[in-house]
């Protein structure tokens, strides 16, 4: 199995056949146009936060936002990061895209924060989404297909806090689990016909975003 580990104090790549370690510094990292592909968003990369953590925060404007990983071509496999949205109700929506064609055109999981602790079981049930942009917003979903497509979280994150996301995928069926659970959140079966494609960070509309630690195994 190929892991890609990609920190924001910089890549380091590993697998089981290579006897070697590449690595890069935050800054030719930050600065290499050629590593990330950014629309709708700038992206502001924090070297240090309480002292020890490496992060990449993409800022807040009209529209959806989605910073694109360049290097890695992702079928089936795990994702995890760490994540930080806001207690902001309909401002906060936070998540990773895979499968990405370009920058419309792709699969997601992302994350309501502000539903996580909310008392409305109904508004507590829309925490995680999937969707398959174009075709399959959250609205069309929601609408031709309500509560299949999103759920509570468990346990529930504090929502102004980093949480810890796990997103296998498994074509045709994608699984979500949040903090350590050993059951997921989500299991939905994907409405894409595309299988492949890039990762990336993803941020919905008006809403900003911070990410770090993200592995990817495949």
């Amino acid at each position: 199995m190929k892991t890609l580990l990609i920190t924001f104090l910089g890549i380091l790549f590993s697998a089981s056949v290579f006897a070697q370690t590449k690595y890069s510094d935050l800054i030719s990292f930050a600065e290499d146009k050629s590593k990330w592909e950014y629309y709708n968003r700038d992206a502001a990369f924090i070297s240090k936060e309480q002292g020890k953590i490496y992060s990449v925060m993409l800022g807040t404007t009209e529209g959806d936002g989605i910073a694109i990983y360049q290097d890695l071509e992702f079928e089936n496999g795990t994702l995890e990061m760490d994540i930080k949205g806001k207690n902001n109700p309909g401002k906060s929506f936070v998540g990773v895209a895979f499968h990405i064609q370009d920058e419309e055109t792709f699969n997601a999981i992302y994350f309501r924060p502000f539903n996580f602790k909310n008392p409305d079981k109904v508004r507590s049930g829309h925490s995680v989404q999937y969707i398959s942009h174009p075709e399959f917003t959250w609205h069309k979903l929601r609408g031709d297909f309500p509560e299949q497509f999103e759920n509570p979280v468990k346990p529930v994150p504090n929502p102004d806090e980093y949480f810890h996301a796990k997103v296998v995928v498994e074509w045709p069926m994608v699984t979500v689990f949040v903090e350590d659970a050993k059951e997921p959140s989500l299991q939905v079966k994907m409405k894409s016909e595309f299988k492949k494609g890039k990762v990336g960070f993803w941020v919905g509309h008006g809403s900003d975003g911070a990410f770090k630690n993200l592995v990817v195994k495949q």
